[in-house]
């Protein structure tokens, strides 16, 4: 609601007038002491990559119509930023995607069409059919480099971030020949259960056992998984290491139930990148502590947390702040 045309109260409808409130002049109710605040208003954009490309769709509407950009909108009262952002994509693209990384939270004070704030996050198709639908007039997928010019700051400036971190992922793959750290995508499921059966607390593991697992790394919403991943084609999957959240009053903690790493790859350092990869994103969690249960692996495993600075134990923990 703009401030311009508001003339009445919305909530018992006298006419506003103008006073001084937390250092701003605001609309205010004299009648009922109604004060009219002006906040931004949030919204959620998706960087969807496809077939080696990014999609764009030809945006229809009453805002920058026929100009390309990135499928974006406003979220909903009664749904999270995770779920508009599907939503979104269902709706302008036609496709269902799974959420990898959030790309950055960018803030547009000066619209349009009015103060906003908007959620990026990179994404990739995991079912539906690539089609214009919502108020989009046409749907495409663009290579990098020849991504159109977009209206919007915001979406160059998202643009601009996920170039810059996928020329970090390549100097890191080209630092490292034997494997790369990163955060597990879909495709990574049936790699992950092969590897979580290597760990001996999972020797047994049953169908239905592997099935649940298989859920929970899909839905993964209180969990981040990192991958190992060879470097050269075929990128296999060689390790994997699944940090759960956990708020507590005090705090939040990270909770390491299961690690493991191929048998053809143990003794290179593997194990220790995970690690330092779940400790790197503890860390910007703001967690306080770090938890494993080294009783589900054996004597190597316990010697290994030890080594990495956890106290000894069958719940081992490691202090991070």
């Amino acid at each position: 609601m703009s401030t311009k045309a508001l003339t009445y109260c919305p909530v018992c409808g006298d006419p506003l007038a103008h006073r001084s409130a937390g250092g701003r002049e605001r609309l205010f109710c004299p009648a009922c002491g109604y004060v009219h605040y002006q906040n931004p208003v949030p919204s959620v954009g998706l960087v969807i990559e496809m077939d080696g490309g990014l999609i764009l769709v030809k945006r229809g509407g009453s805002v920058k119509t026929g100009h390309w950009a990135f499928p974006s909108g406003y979220i909903e009262e009664d749904e999270s930023v995770e779920e508009a952002a599907v939503r979104e994509s269902r709706e302008e693209t036609g496709l269902d995607v799974e959420l990898i990384d959030l790309l950055g939270v960018y803030s547009f004070p000066e619209g349009p069409p009015s103060s906003g704030i908007i959620v990026f996050y990179r994404a990739h198709p995991v079912g539906g059919m690539l089609r214009a639908g919502d108020d989009a007039q046409e749907v495409r997928v663009f290579p990098p480099d020849a991504v159109p010019d977009m209206p919007f700051r915001t979406h160059q400036q998202v643009l601009q971030r996920w170039q810059t971190l996928q020329q970090q992922r390549q100097i890191a793959r080209e630092a490292n020949e034997l494997y790369v750290i990163r955060q597990a995508e879909q495709a990574d499921s049936p790699a992950i259960l092969d590897l979580l059966k290597l760990v001996d607390a999972n020797q047994d593991l049953s169908e239905e056992q592997c099935r649940a697992a298989m859920l929970r790394l899909a839905e993964r919403q209180t969990m981040s998984v990192f991958v190992a991943e060879t470097s050269r084609e075929p990128h296999d999957t060689i390790g994997f290491v699944a940090l759960s959240l956990m708020q507590t009053l005090t705090g939040g903690r990270g909770w390491i139930d299961d690690m493991a790493v191929a048998v053809d790859y143990r003794g290179e350092g593997v194990g220790a990148a995970l690690l330092e990869a779940a400790l790197r994103h503890a860390n910007r969690l703001n967690l306080t502590h770090l938890y494993v249960n080294t009783a589900r692996g054996g004597d190597a495993t316990r010697a290994f947390y030890q080594a990495a600075g956890f106290q000894d134990g069958a719940i081992s923990y490691l202090r991070i702040r």
